[in-house]
């Protein structure tokens, strides 16, 4: 595994200053994220944080014994919550304020192992104006793993962005 991108070789998020702008993206290209790796640190922090201490995410010698994964893996639900942070890093809104709205869909397609890189591809499917001026947009979200056949999560995310 190769490290994680430099910070000055990063491409600046795109900047989105209105309602305008975002629509404009439904059906673009894809905006695509640096890699971050799932270490066994960050895994132990979401078991403490959820209190899911389940052998498969923390006991990483009964893992490699026990486990038909050949190691610990990472909770699904922390692939999928790393999404929001992921976003922030391809797309700043320039003023206003986004809030999670929710989940479409979410699969897990494959395991992520501890020491994986993960990054997400996201396209705006959907921007629509909701009320108090908001507008929703659904994500399509494919959260890869570095070297992976088959990304780790495929989901729908759901943002409201006030302007």
């Amino acid at each position: 595994m190769t490290a994680a991108t430099p910070l000055h070789e990063r491409p600046s998020p795109l900047r989105i200053a209105d309602a305008a702008a975002l629509r404009a993206r439904v059906g673009a290209e894809a905006l695509v994220s640096d890699w971050v790796e799932v270490d066994q640190a960050r895994v132990d922090r979401f078991a403490d944080a959820t209190d899911d201490h389940q052998w498969i995410h923390v006991d990483p010698e009964r893992a490699r014994r026990e486990s038909p994964f050949g190691g610990p893996i990472a909770h699904g639900f922390l692939t999928l919550s790393l999404i929001p942070s992921l976003l922030a890093r391809v797309v700043q809104m320039e003023r206003g304020m986004t809030v999670n709205y929710g989940l479409n869909r979410v699969r897990f397609a494959a395991p992520v192992l501890v020491g994986s890189r993960l990054r997400a591809c996201f396209i705006v499917a959907e921007a629509i104006d909701v009320a108090d001026g908001a507008v929703q947009v659904a994500w399509d979200v494919t959260v890869e793993i570095d070297g992976g056949a088959k990304p780790a999560c495929i989901a729908q995310f759901v943002t409201r962005h006030y302007f």
